[in-house]
């Protein structure tokens, strides 16, 4: 590896020392620097005055819930966070992704599945969100023309689709709630009308995945909300 090649650096923030010790471990054989705590309130300082690449968190801290320190570096910085955390509920993971986290991993945790998920924050951070144009697989959309391609051919999307397409790719390998992609997409009144996104999801699955049952790129998280993947 050249001295010039990218060391991405992580923040981890969580009481656990046993769980710190695994991060470091896993987090610097895969090429990135780490820096850790085990406090929010130290956490929150370390992010606004070292700025880290990624953030991972724990929600339970002993000083601070993990939710408000959540909520406490959004309101200044975009850095991406993945939530680390024994709270394997569904509610708790959509209160954090509706809070402003880009991920959320219930311990235990495997460390491939950790560093995929860490690398795919990485990528959305250093890929411009403006971007004019995005291929996947042999789907290519053009922002600019709003015109999307299957293998060459024009694939038809009502505005709705294009809608959901277009957010589920900007925030590609993030979980986007339920709620969220209604808010967006529908308005604050349409955040518990999830038969809406199914049926739209179907349609964008029958209309740009190989195979619809099973899809490669639109994933939905149980319960949750759906994840565009690239991979």
């Amino acid at each position: 590896m050249s001295p010039d090649t990218f060391h991405p650096e992580v923040l981890v923030i969580d009481d656990e020392v046993q769980i710190r010790r695994l991060l470091r471990v896993t987090l610097e054989g895969a090429g990135f620097r780490v820096r850790e705590t085990d406090r929010g309130e130290l956490g929150l300082a370390e992010a606004a005055t070292k700025r880290p690449d990624a953030i991972i968190l724990d929600l339970g801290l002993p000083d601070l819930p993990g939710i408000e320190v959540l909520k406490r570096l959004r309101e200044w910085s975009r850095l991406p966070v993945l939530i680390l955390s024994v709270r394997g509920q569904e509610a708790d993971k959509i209160e954090a992704l509706d809070a402003g986290a880009d991920d959320y991993l219930s311990k235990p945790f495997g460390g491939g599945e950790l560093l995929a998920r860490l690398r795919a924050m990485l990528r959305r951070v250093q890929s411009p969100e403006e971007e004019s144009s995005l291929r996947f697989g042999d789907v290519e959309i053009d922002f600019a023309r709003r015109v999307v391609t299957k293998a060459g051919a024009v694939v038809k999307l009502t505005p709705k689709e294009y809608g959901l397409l277009r957010l589920l790719v900007l925030h590609r390998g993030r979980v986007i709630t339920h709620r969220q992609i209604l808010r967006e997409l529908w308005g604050p009144k349409a955040e518990e009308q999830t038969q809406y996104l199914r049926v739209y999801m179907t349609h964008l699955r029958q209309k740009l995945e190989n195979d619809p049952n099973q899809p490669r790129f639109f994933r939905t998280e149980s319960g949750i909300g759906y994840r565009f993947n690239e991979e």
